[in-house]
């Protein structure tokens, strides 16, 4: 969201017990469900909510609910998506028992995806073999000249092989869609793995080397030379880190946004043949392309004429494994986990129905999101967050026309922007057309590689097509939401809608707080740091006078401050920069719930519960929906490369520059050196 941000003077929060009931209205009994609503248990009274709001909020929720040996980070999303996947289970199983589905059916699709994934034995049996013409082609590799044809290749079946072609809405024109070809090719998480010295990814590297080496002794390798071979990979793909550009420089669209003709790529990237690339990748028609980090391609080139052929194959073998394993034999899932421990902290693997069903997710997720809102989404629910939904958008037009620092151009395109502002709720209008799409009951890695192909297909043949604006980003399935960019709307999944986030029984603080907070985020991110650049139709434009584009840039340098002092694991500072956009438009969007949950019949009906304000209620839903504990290791890789910040911060962080959290907590007035208009 562009959200202004001003400085503002520091005061001191004074903190005290929660205010008495509003003076003006009378104090009704609240209902056992209404303080059920509340979840009083989740809470941890010993701290002082002004000085950690989101302890005080989920304390108690945090002690109930330490991290299962499985995971990485376990809180309120995480339960939800439990539970989704449990009923997805349902689905799932119903689907696969059902012999008389049509061949070619959604339902058998579905089905037999799911069998596939479940039955082990055949997984066993099929070992390598299926897979054994991709790993081929790789050995037959004698010239780089090859590589170009072979990169395209694994591309297509999903393997992150060197860098990345895909398909996005030009920048310059919104109702165009063009080809742009990205950096990758990295098997850690982010280059600062790799490049960083620090103790914690030094050991990092090392296992993920040794990683790299026993993986290669699975799928054959002599064992004399696995060593080398491990080690020539992970070099490569070092120098590959050091070319790419940072997470943080890529929230500049200016930066990624880098029209070339194919004759120019010729010269810029000389060894990657490009016609015969984009040949291979089923989009010859293409002329210009977006070259989203020059640089990295130029380092690329380098290392494709120089980096022996040798190394490259094994780089590519690696590859291909990586992105496959967990679809193989038990040994390839095992040493895979081995990697996921070291990265991420996590100690026990999960259940093989819920790694088959987050496959099956990835590979035709529309296909069991479709049954999913069949049975699991009412329509009341979808109207009753559209209501949320309009008072908040009703709150930050009342703002924009009020606002006395913005000039009267800037305020008008910016109302354009908002009005233009597209909403979807609960899942798409039409769906996903998977006829195209061959699953069958085994082996399974070849129902994960043929839905792969399947996806780069279709996405690939959106270039130079029209813009089909209709089409979700996410399955309806997902918990979480999303603001598109270019195609400036703001989307809610059928998932999300769900508690903590929405209920529909409770009173109107917890869900404005909640889920009213996540629509204001959404709403926000159109007018954020990074939003504010692209106009109401999605185009890169720049809309607002210097003026105005002055105080904004202030206040983004002022959250980024912010945000930079926070630490993760003891001693890893945030990168205020990356996490920017994100921060913004959690003030904002908090900011907005707030105004719109006061202009609402709800707020007018309020009353206090278990001795909390409406105020406090609603402030309570809002941290309520981010309580979580997570491990340091995944603390440090969200840091890393997440734009998201950490969940204690985005609650503690935000509040900081709340006026009303501090006066409904007893504070004084807000303490933050962040002010959202």
């Amino acid at each position: 969201m562009k959200l202004i941000v001003l400085m503002v003077a520091a005061a001191t929060a004074v903190a005290g017990a929660p205010p008495a009931a509003r003076a003006d209205e009378p104090v009704a009994a609240a209902s056992a469900g209404d303080e059920a609503a509340l979840h009083l248990e989740w809470m941890d009274r010993s701290v002082d909510p002004l000085q950690d709001f989101y302890r005080y909020a989920n304390g108690g929720f945090m002690r109930a609910n330490p991290i299962p040996p499985a995971y990485s980070a376990w809180g309120a999303a995480q339960i939800l998506d439990q539970k989704n996947q449990d009923y997805i289970r349902e689905l799932l199983q119903s689907a696969a028992a059902n012999a008389a589905a049509a061949r070619g059916s959604d339902e058998q699709k579905i089905g037999d995806f799911y069998a596939s994934g479940m039955d082990e034995a055949g997984v066993e049996k099929a070992g390598i073999a299926p897979l054994r013409d991709e790993f081929k082609r790789i050995a037959a590799l004698r010239r780089s000249s090859k590589l170009t044809a072979e990169l395209a290749r694994l591309q297509h079946i999903g393997v992150d092989a060197a860098f990345g072609i895909g398909q996005m809405q030009d920048y310059a024109d919104s109702t165009r869609v063009i080809a742009v070809v990205e950096q990758g090719g990295l098997g850690l998480p982010d280059r600062d793995y790799y490049l960083k010295d620090d103790p914690k990814y030094a050991a990092i590297r090392k296992a993920y080397e040794e990683h790299i080496a026993r993986m290669l002794v699975l799928l054959g390798e002599a064992q004399s030379r696995v060593s080398s071979a491990a080690a020539g990979v992970m070099a490569l793909e070092t120098r590959l880190a050091a070319a790419s550009m940072p997470v943080e420089d890529q929230r500049n669209p200016h930066a990624i946004y880098n029209m070339r003709e194919l004759a120019a790529l010729a010269h810029e990237a000389p060894a990657i043949d490009w016609r015969r690339y984009l040949k291979a990748s089923g989009v010859p028609q293409v002329t210009r392309l977006n070259l989203a980090m020059p640089k990295f391609f130029a380092a690329l080139s380098h290392e494709m004429q120089s980096t022996p052929i040798a190394v490259w194959r094994d780089y590519l073998r690696w590859q291909l494994a990586h992105r496959y394993a967990a679809y193989l034999p038990d040994a390839y899932v095992q040493e895979n986990f081995r990697l996921a421990q070291a990265v991420r902290g996590t100690k026990e693997l999960l259940p093989r129905w819920r790694r088959v069903l987050r496959a099956e997710d990835g590979a035709i997720g529309f296909a069991v999101g479709h049954e999913y809102v069949k049975h699991h989404f009412p329509p009341e629910a979808r109207a009753q967050v559209l209501e949320i939904l309009h008072g908040i958008r009703a709150a930050l037009r009342d703002d924009l026309k009020a606002l006395p620092w913005m000039s009267e151009a800037t305020r008008a395109r910016a109302l354009e922007k908002l009005a233009l502002m597209e909403e979807r709720i609960g899942y798409p209008d039409s769906w996903r057309d998977y006829s195209r799409l061959e699953i069958d009951r085994g082996p399974y890695v070849l129902n994960v590689l043929r839905a792969n192909a399947f996806d780069d297909t279709r996405e690939l043949a959106k270039i130079g097509k029209p813009l089909d604006r209709s089409e979700w980003g996410m399955v309806p399935q997902t918990i979480n939401a999303y603001y598109g960019r270019s195609m400036n709307n703001i989307n809610f999944p059928a998932g999300i809608l769900q508690p903590p986030y929405f209920d529909p029984t409770v009173p109107a603080a917890f869900n404005y707080g909640a889920i009213g907070s996540i629509i204001g985020h959404e709403i926000t991110h159109g007018f954020d740091d990074h939003g504010s650049q692209f106009d109401g139709h999605g185009n890169l434009e720049n809309w607002w006078s210097k003026e105005d584009s002055d105080k904004f840039q202030a206040g983004v340098g002022c959250i980024a401050e912010q945000f930079s002092g926070y630490t993760v694991d003891g001693d890893m500072h945030l990168k205020g920069r990356l996490v920017t956009g994100e921060s913004i438009a959690d003030l904002g969007g908090l900011l907005l719930a707030l105004r719109a949950y006061h202009a609402s019949p709800g707020y007018a009906a309020a009353q206090d519960i278990g001795g909390f304000t409406p105020e406090q209620q609603f402030f309570l839903g809002f941290a309520h929906a981010w309580g979580e504990n997570v491990r340091p290791e995944q603390a440090r890789m969200w840091a890393a490369a997440d734009p998201h910040p950490p969940n204690d911060d985005r609650v503690n962080g935000t509040l900081t520059n709340v006026a009303q959290f501090a006066e409904a907590f007893g504070g004084t007035s807000a303490a933050g050196r962040c002010v959202i208009w």
